[in-house]
């Protein structure tokens, strides 16, 4: 039995007003698909920061279009 890391967006509002929006549990695009209403919502992105858990899900999609 897999045990997945379940899917969660965390939100931080700093002092000075600022925010942080971080995804957990998502794999390749499926990040910015969860967290594009949030990202609206708190206004235009300064940076992003790509985690691993990105960059596993470009590597599976990566290998699925190759073997087509």
């Amino acid at each position: 039995m897999t045990t997945s890391t379940p899917k969660t967006i965390e939100i931080t509002v700093k002092p000075d007003g600022s925010t942080s929006l971080e995804t957990k549990g998502f794999a390749g695009n499926g990040c910015r698909a969860a967290s594009e209403f949030l990202e609206r919502a708190l206004g235009s992105r300064g940076s992003e920061q790509l985690t691993s858990e990105f960059h596993q899900g470009q590597t599976v999609n990566q290998q699925t279009t190759q073997q087509r």
